[in-house]
């Protein structure tokens, strides 16, 4: 025992094995598609052979929870680190069939020549040329197997292969079996620890610095239950997210009998025809929505511990806590999968302009809208037709204040206990005052529009303000900026780039301000080439005095002034050159902050 944060112990692969057939030792991942290359398996096990070490692997025991007789259940052993190559342990040996990336159940079959004269080429991944030459074991997992008799084997393989001598053979069949017998290390972390400890220990410990999710806890501790539904409950959110990205995907789950007979299959199977790609979540999205609508909480790590049983007030482990938060968590996961839900939602998203996932920078700012769109359903002091108009300002709001940046977690978990605490009327009232000033529109958000990139949160919701306000693009009337976004066109630069490198604006941060960018359709942009503001828009005012068209298809001075306010662009534009770009700039910044106030009131 080192301190009482874990326990050091040597296990046989055998034990390993045996622990996981009696269930008390559990492989979240064998549920899971397995992603190690086959030829990864064929070097662990030739690392095995010639006994190098593998590295430790590292179980967190569940915690005993005390039941309602007042007996203890004794909690059982997750795998947290380890699982592909104990996976693949379980694949190549035991001979247990594994999840491809299409859930599609597959055999991994290592062959194995005994009488290699190359020792780097003993071991292979299973091909036809193994069947057919005698000098190869096409499975090894049958020299482990229960009924194996090494004699008889060895009798039928020297007939098949009379030069090789009968001792050496046997002695290569006994160093084979004694994988079997080879010591892994594992690493025991106690119950008690919390969720960050257990992280400090696992990147500490692994080499390769990777860090464990809290989503990774969550899906762990699902997969460890056989009593309330959590393995279930890992399925659907693993085919779901599955779905989500691959609907036709969704014949292989057809084929998973258990999960047809649950009640997650009929909910998520409007999957298989949805091939939008706005919010595509992932399990740590499904789950942190999932929990945060029915628990009132923010932080997955409560999740973890309550899925265990803890009690936060008396710190113990009950089974009526275990109970209650799976039940509450499957819950959650089918008002997720609800397709009218998750349509309403995407419809809500879509309302406020953020027609492409190509607006979407923040993966927890959508998560934390969803979540609210689930929490109003059930506030009945919100009409039912209001609901969608609060998640896009919300949504708007926290995406322009980049309130679920940093430490997205804390701001979640106090946001979920101020909407209860104060109501959510009183709650957006409160942030708006807090966050969006007279101050923040005419000071701050111009300031976060001086930035080059094309991804900041405030030119993401200049271009859904242009959508959701029907704007034209820059030039063209009738062709609007939806249009662009979603179906074609690339955002191009008002102040030609070439021309202002021509000109000794060569900084690459300077020419590519997002207040130089704009989205033009193709034609325009090749029309304008590397003119000067000053040139090209002189022109269209040309052609809207003689109403002959060279450039767009505006030959009216007042659709033309129209379509300059909707793309923010300040007046006395058509006698800007260069020597004028800073004060294009600031000026531009001014007059897209000043629509995104306008559309964000107008929500």
């Amino acid at each position: 025992m080192t301190g009482e944060k874990f326990t050091l112990m040597q296990y046989s692969i055998s034990a390993i094995l045996g622990l996981i057939e009696i269930d008390d030792f559990v492989i979240p991942e064998i549920q899971r598609p397995f992603v190690w290359k086959r030829s990864q398996v064929r070097d662990l096990i030739d690392s095995l052979y010639n006994g190098y070490p593998t590295g430790y692997i590292i179980t967190w025991k569940n915690p005993d929870v005390r039941t309602k007789d007042g007996g203890i259940a004794n909690g059982k052993k997750i795998l947290i680190d380890g699982q592909q190559r104990i996976t693949a342990l379980m694949a190549a040996i035991a001979g247990i069939e594994v999840l491809d990336q299409d859930f599609n159940k597959d055999r991994i079959r290592i062959a194995f020549n005994p009488i290699a004269d190359d020792e780097t080429k003993r071991f292979a991944v299973q091909d036809a040329s193994h069947l057919r030459d005698k000098r190869w074991i096409p499975d090894i997992s049958l020299v482990f197997s229960t009924g194996f008799k090494q004699r008889t084997f060895e009798n039928e393989y020297l007939n098949n292969n009379p030069t090789v001598d009968p001792e050496e053979l046997s002695e290569t069949i006994l160093k084979l079996k004694s994988i079997a017998n080879r010591q892994i290390g594992v690493i025991e972390l106690d119950h008690g620890l919390d969720i960050d400890e257990v992280t400090e220990i696992f990147i500490r410990i692994n080499s390769k610095g990777t860090e464990l999710s809290q989503s990774d806890f969550v899906m762990s501790k699902m997969a460890a239950d056989t009593v309330h539904g959590g393995g279930l409950m890992r399925k659907a959110v693993d085919y779901f997210c599955h779905l989500a990205v691959k609907p036709e995907f969704y014949p292989q789950i057809t084929h998973d009998t258990e999960f047809q007979a649950s009640p997650y299959a009929d909910k998520i199977k409007w999957l298989a025809n949805d091939y939008d790609d706005i919010f595509d979540p992932d399990y740590g999205d499904m789950l942190r929505v999932s929990f945060m609508h029915q628990f009132r909480r923010g932080k997955l790590a409560d999740l973890v511990s309550l899925l265990s049983g803890r009690d936060f007030k008396t710190k113990e482990f009950r089974e009526d806590i275990v109970q209650d938060s799976y039940a509450k968590l499957g819950a959650g996961i089918m008002n997720f999968v609800n397709q009218y839900n998750f349509a309403q939602f995407i419809m809500a998203i879509k309302g406020a302009g953020f027609v492409s996932s190509k607006l979407l920078n923040s993966t927890m700012t959508l998560d934390f809208a969803y979540t609210l769109y689930l929490i109003l359903l059930q506030d009945k002091s919100i009409p039912n037709v209001q609901i969608k108009r609060y998640v896009q300002k919300w949504f708007v709001l926290a995406t322009l204040t980049s309130r679920y940046i940093g430490s997205p977690e804390t701001m979640m978990d106090r946001d979920m206990r101020s909407i209860q605490e104060k109501g959510f009327l009183n709650f957006i009232d409160d942030a708006e005052a807090a966050n969006l000033s007279d101050t923040f529109w005419n000071v701050t958000l111009p300031q976060n529009l001086e930035t080059s990139s094309v991804n900041s949160p405030a030119f993401n919701v200049f271009l859904a303000a242009q959508i959701n306000l029907n704007c034209n693009s820059m030039l063209m009337n009738g062709t609007k900026i939806s249009d662009l976004i979603s179906i074609s066109g690339d955002v191009h630069h008002i102040f030609p780039r070439a021309y202002l490198k021509n000109n000794g604006v060569d900084s690459k941060t300077k020419y590519n301000q997002v207040a130089n960018y704009i989205y033009l359709d193709t034609q325009v942009n090749k029309a304008i080439s590397d003119d000067a503001p000053c040139v090209y828009f002189s022109k269209v005012i040309h052609q809207c005095k003689t109403r002959k068209i060279i450039l767009g298809n505006i030959s009216d001075l007042n659709v033309y002034k129209k379509n300059l306010e909707e793309n923010c662009i300040p007046d006395g534009v058509e006698n800007m050159a260069v020597e004028n770009y800073d004060d294009f700039l600031a000026k531009r910044r001014f007059l897209m902050a000043k629509l995104i106030e306008r559309y964000y009131k107008s929500l």
